[in-house]
Parts: C-alpha cells; structure tokens; sequence
C-alpha cells in the first residue's frame, strides 16, 4: 500500500526573529539586493534566505552544486535532484511510504523541503541564472569557500552587461548542518544590516567586514572572505 503525505502550497513561512536595522541606519530595509549562496539551495542558502527575507530584505537563495543532493538511507545512497525540481516534488518523492516519512522526517531531509516549499518553487543554480538577474545583487554571500570561488569563478567568464554593476561577493565559512546553518543566518542578518547603512558601499565595504570579523570572532569565531567583481 503506498503512503502518500502531500504538501501543500498554502504551507506557512516558517518565523524568524525580524532583526531589527540598528538604530544608527538611516536607510530604509532592502536599499540593497542581497544573494546567498551555498551547494543545493537546500540548507544554508535557504535559511539565510528565510531569515533575511523574513527581516524584511530583497533576498534570493541559489545552489552552486551541479544536482541537488540530500542525505540518504546511507552515505552511498544520496537522494539526487536536478535544479528546479519543486520542493514540494522533493518532499512527495521522499514520504511515499510510512518507512520513508519516518526515516526522512528523523534526518531531518522533509523539514528543510518543507521550509523550502514555503519560501519559494524550486532550488535555483547561480550558473544558470541569467546575468540580468544576477546583477541585481549588491551582495553575494556565500557560505563556503569553495562555493565563493565557484561565484566568483562565474561572474569573470559572464559576458559583462551595459550596466557594469559592482557586486561585492562574502564569504561566511558554514558547516553544511540545519544547527549551523540557523546560527550563520542570524550572523549574516547582522552583517546585512550593516552593509545597509553604508553611506557608499564602494568605499565602506572592506572596513565593515573587517571591523564585523573582528567583533565576531571575540565570541563566535567566522572566516570571512571578500572580493569586489563586476557584472
């Protein structure tokens, strides 16, 4: 007998603190276009997405990895999706069966396709994304290194476009887990808010992030990598 558990797209947008803008800003939320990227667009991209765009700031959430993998039953049996596929489609795929709802649910795999049917269709690859849409991001951050290069790897063999926009690319190092994950999107909420108060970001970006790495690694310790391209 199949079990099937389906998921809606009435799903609530799960709740974040807002994160308020500090009191010193004096731009209005969402100045700035904000991109975060990580491997699937599953976890760490979809939990600063959720946090930033919660908190009301102009966000969206993209993979840099050439399929969407999820842990398995084990660790030679990923569970592979292509980019697009809906998170919805995802979550029926894996909660065909009471063993498999209850082993995905355990895991902890159809809680983040839950959060992601919530916030959006499908998970979405950089490399794919038109140019004209990429450029609407001031900030790409992006939680892994090799995830940073892979970005910036891009946007150098992108044709330029007539606007030659500055687009300042961070890295925020994050261990790919739901626990890290929630604590580096509240850590990079922070770091938005101040970039949303720069007079001229241009000018302003490398000392905000030096002066924010330094105050973080007082208690939360965080390698932060940072590079200007233009698109």
């Amino acid at each position: 007998m199949s079990y099937h558990h389906n998921v809606t797209q009435s799903l609530p947008r799960p709740s974040t603190p807002p994160g308020q803008p500090p009191s010193s800003a004096h731009r209005p939320p969402s100045k700035l276009g904000f991109g975060v990227v990580c491997s699937s667009n599953i976890n760490r991209s979809m939990e600063a997405h959720l946090v930033l765009g919660n908190a009301g700031l102009t966000v969206e959430s993209y993979g840099t990895g050439t399929t969407v993998r999820l842990p398995g039953k084990s660790a030679m049996e990923p569970r592979v999706f292509k980019f697009g596929t809906p998170y919805e489609e995802m979550y029926d795929s894996m909660s065909g069966t009471p063993e498999d709802l209850a082993f995905f649910n355990h895991n902890g795999v159809l809680g983040l396709c839950r959060r992601g049917a919530a916030v959006k269709t499908a998970p979405q690859r950089w490399q794919d994304t038109p140019s004209e849409d990429v450029q609407k991001h001031d900030v790409v951050i992006a939680f892994e290194e090799r995830i940073f290069d892979a970005v910036i790897e891009d946007l150098q063999t992108r044709e330029p476009t007539e606007e030659f926009r500055p687009m300042h690319v961070i890295c925020l190092d994050t261990k790919d887990n739901p626990m890290e994950a929630k604590k580096q999107g509240r850590i990079a909420l922070e770091l938005c808010w101040l970039l949303e108060q720069a007079d001229d970001l241009l000018t302003d970006a490398p000392e905000i992030l030096d002066a924010f790495q330094e105050q973080r690694m007082t208690h939360t310790p965080i390698k932060v990598l940072y590079q200007l391209c233009y698109l």
